[in-house]
């Protein structure tokens, strides 16, 4: 009997454990300092595009009216992130703002092609619209690795920063891709800008 009763409990302890694992994070609180999760700094200075776009769209550069600190994510919020990348990503052709617009920079949603930064905001205005707080969809600066500037949508998640890209039809966590992050949108305030902290230094993480 007593036999019967400690395998028992072990296999409630192992269930347990199990059911642990398959809890979504928020239940149990969020760790932010797991290296899912890109470290942020102090405020920094907004991208020039940025800012010219906040002026002409001052409704979408305030402070949230709802901090969420991450959404949980389901498999249906999954397959959306999923869709709206590679919708987005099928629906824009790639050019340049010097080709498009005569200027190095401007930031705009995109009507048929447009830059980086277009894409970002296109996904970013696709999600909210689906019901996805403003404060867990922040557009990111990085650097490429030829050195070159670039700009993606961070989706803060219970699961770590996923970041959709242009560039990629995988939505990955932000530590798997091949960028060195620069800044981002507050999360608190969509007009202002914070630093990322990258220790990986220009590494590409593996995949």
């Amino acid at each position: 009997m007593a036999r019967l009763k400690a395998l028992i409990a072990a296999s409630i302890a192992v269930g347990m454990t199990f059911l642990i694992l398959l809890m979504p994070a928020k239940a149990a609180g969020i760790d932010f300092s797991n290296p899912a999760f890109a470290p942020v700094g102090g405020l920094t200075s907004i991208p020039i595009g940025a800012a010219q776009f906040c002026k002409t769209h001052r409704g979408e550069c305030t402070s949230v009216a709802t901090l969420e600190a991450a959404v949980p994510l389901t498999q249906r919020l999954w397959d959306q992130l999923i869709d709206v990348n590679n919708a987005i990503n099928a629906a824009i052709v790639p050019v340049t703002d010097e080709q498009l617009y005569k200027v190095s920079e401007y930031w705009t949603y995109p009507d048929g092609a447009g830059d980086c930064e277009d894409f970002a905001l296109a996904k970013r205005k696709a999600l909210i619209s689906e019901g996805w707080n403003p404060s867990t969809l922040m557009i990111a600066v990085v650097k490429q690795q030829n050195g070159e500037g670039h700009a993606v949508l961070m989706v803060r998640t219970d699961r770590g920063d996923l970041v959709l890209d242009n560039q990629e039809s995988q939505v990955l966590v932000w530590n798997e891709t091949p960028y060195h992050f620069l800044k981002r949108q507050s999360q608190a305030d969509a007009g202002k800008w914070v630093d990322l902290v990258d220790g990986r230094g220009r590494q590409t993480a593996s995949r």
